[in-house]
């Protein structure tokens, strides 16, 4: 009933054409404002599904690492330990270290990863390989597969018809002056391939085999720095990493993805919420073009108010009514701008109508990833809004006493 007195008040020819104009502002007000938050949010997801992705490319689902010092001893009970935990797929170890390469007058620090035959089937490196192949060589005759921006920095081009005369250089644990030659162990090394998945990677990571790593920091053949894990469903990320925790103690930390870069993914969800709050003040402005709509259509049917009390309807009647007047305003303007968000986003998905520009971007178009949950959310916040905005303006026309009489 209330919903009713609602549409053939908003239908209805009133007697001030201004009325009928602000009423329709504030339609188009919340239709662009909840369009735009729908349209932030999901280029929001395109971008977090993109650097989750490219993360999960670099990142193992699971990563077991001491949780004192740098490097632990992998006995066959505990690699059986990690093996025995449901879900846990394959198993790949590491030793990662922090290295000098040099090539002449060339020199970078980098985080050199020792990583053995199976690594490939942790993540998908190999299949951001832009130059030469992936190949880690031998303990005798080493091999490096680095990130585009290493091979910048010192030259380590695969393809070159000049070979690269590269060095790599480690710490000695053993040295007992760290300012003397001996503080370092040195290898001639050989570029194998160059990889390109994100610029913080690029710059920093260089991959050898897993036994030559060993070999120069004089670590035991179970010796590592980690143990990276797949998982055969990584949607029980947390689930297993728990089982894992729980199964080898103390003396390990278990790590899901998310938090192997917990700085990163907080940050994007930070920033995705400041977004939503600021785009939901400017939903509030936008309402108060319907405040000013209700506030004159109080004013406009203050004699049918009186009849209605006239008839036996109480405040909350009134109160109702134009609340209702107030949700459906709000309901016409967020399934509008809903509606255009959605086809706004269709658009750019398949016909990339946006671009973005620069030409160094892995991706040539704003990616764009649409949930069912910030559309809900955004219903919610349009419906909150209308209830403020409404509020007053109803409160007044079901308190304030109004004559028949003209």
């Amino acid at each position: 009933m209330n919903f009713l007195f609602a549409w053939r008040y908003f239908k209805s020819k009133k007697s001030t054409n201004a009325i009928n104009i602000i009423a329709w502002i504030s339609v188009l007000a919340i239709t662009v404002a909840t369009a735009s938050l729908i349209i932030i949010l999901s280029v929001f997801n395109g971008f977090e599904s993109l650097v989750k992705g490219l993360y999960g490319d670099f990142f193992s689902d699971i990563k077991i690492v001491p949780s004192q010092g740098k490097f632990v001893q992998i006995t066959p009970s505990i690699i059986h330990k990690i093996s025995s935990v449901k879900g846990v797929g394959k198993l790949s170890f590491v030793v990662e270290e922090r290295a000098v390469l040099v090539n002449g007058e060339y020199t970078i620090g980098v985080y050199l990863k020792g990583v053995d035959a199976d690594y490939q089937n942790i993540n998908r490196l190999p299949q951001h390989i832009i130059r030469g192949k992936y190949d880690l060589g031998t303990v005798d005759t080493p091999a490096l597969v680095s990130g585009v921006g290493i091979e910048s920095a010192v030259g380590a081009n695969p393809d070159s018809k000049l070979t690269p005369n590269l060095v790599i250089y480690l710490p000695n644990r053993k040295a007992t002056n760290f300012s003397s030659l001996d503080a370092m162990h040195s290898y001639n090394i050989t570029a194998a391939g160059t990889y390109m998945v994100q610029q913080e990677f690029d710059d920093k990571y260089a991959f050898t085999n897993l036994p030559f790593v060993q070999y120069m920091l004089d670590l035991k053949p179970d010796e590592y720095t980690g143990v990276e894990v797949s998982l055969q469903n990584q949607e029980e990320s947390q689930v297993v990493k728990n089982q894992l925790q729980q199964t080898l103690g103390s003396a390990f930390l278990v790590q899901t993805r998310l938090e192997q870069n917990q700085s990163l993914f907080t940050v994007m969800q930070v920033e995705k919420w400041v977004i939503y709050g600021i785009l939901s003040l400017i939903l509030l402005v936008a309402a108060f073009n319907m405040i000013g709509a209700l506030t004159m259509l109080v004013l406009e049917k203050q004699k049918d108010i009186a009849v209605l009390k006239a008839m036996g309807a109480n405040d909350s009647r009134i109160l109702n009514i134009f609340l209702s007047e107030g949700f459906l305003l709000a309901g016409i303007g967020g399934v509008s701008g809903m509606a255009l968000a959605f086809l706004i986003c269709v658009l750019q998905i398949k016909f990339k109508l946006v671009k973005l520009t620069g030409g160094t971007f892995i991706i040539d178009a704003y990616p764009v990833k649409m949930y069912v949950q910030d559309f809900v959310l955004v219903a919610l916040t349009v419906s909150l809004i209308a209830v403020m905005a409404a509020w007053i303006p109803s409160r007044k026309a079901a308190t304030q006493t109004f004559s028949l009489k003209s």
